[in-house]
């Protein structure tokens, strides 16, 4: 979707005309430079600065950041525009709270329910998360978990697990990035995500529960650490 990496730091983010639709390559485009730190909490989306970054007109950059506004990524404030949302340490205590319970759920049910292609799907998405250990693109780290759970929650076959997880996806992601953020994380996390994927090989909902929660509390530690501490610079 984006070029990747480049010299020029005002084409990293630029889209290409390809057989995807402009308005969501552009969309993907500003929360990936979210994600990979363009941009910090709390910071002004300026339109024209958008427009340089990612070479579109300033009406796909509107459509886009109403987009991004109703998935949580943004907030826009009064007479200051478009932010990037800044999640406080309590909200984010209460997100790892609700998502310790959702994903040991959709754990829990992959062990009983998965069929033998949705844990080769879960493996060929842990294997590519090995495969990206030794990158420093936040973008690229942050995709690849991503699909990991994608492969989880599409295994676990509830309907309902999706939608729930995906109306805290974007501050999920911005968490996500956050933890990764710490020296020896991925890898760390890498090797937790390997402890639930045996759990759900050998088909043990509760101990694939336990590696499940164990991930999330181990994020939310390092994460709720961050925030802590940016939120102690700003005091």
């Amino acid at each position: 979707m984006t070029t990747g990496k480049s010299a020029d730091p005002n084409t990293e983010f630029r889209v290409e005309r390809v057989a995807a639709p402009l308005r969501i390559q552009v969309i993907e485009a500003i929360r990936n430079a979210i994600v990979a730190g363009r941009f910090s909490p709390g910071e002004r989306l300026l339109e024209r600065r958008l427009c340089e970054m990612v070479g579109v007109s300033r009406t796909l950059i509107r459509e886009a950041l109403r987009q991004l506004e109703s998935e949580g990524l943004i907030d826009v404030v009064p007479h200051r525009g478009p932010v990037v949302a800044k999640i406080e340490s309590s909200m984010a205590r209460d997100i790892y709270m609700v998502r310790s319970e959702l994903e040991g759920l959709a754990a829990a049910i992959f062990a009983e329910r998965a069929t033998e292609d949705d844990l080769q799907a879960l493996r060929e998405a842990y294997e590519g998360l090995k495969a990206i250990s030794g990158s420093s693109d936040p973008v690229v780290r942050v995709a690849a978990k991503n699909r990991f759970y994608e492969k989880l929650i599409e295994g676990s076959g509830n309907k309902a697990l999706g939608p729930s997880l995906n109306f805290l996806n974007s501050r999920i992601l911005l968490l996500r990035a956050t933890s990764l953020k710490a020296g020896g994380r991925l890898d760390k996390s890498i090797e937790e995500l390997g402890e639930l994927l045996e759990a759900l090989e050998a088909r043990d909902p509760e101990r694939a529960k336990k590696a499940a929660q164990a991930h999330v509390a181990k994020a939310a530690e390092i994460s709720l650490k961050f925030l802590a501490e940016a939120e102690a610079k700003e005091a």
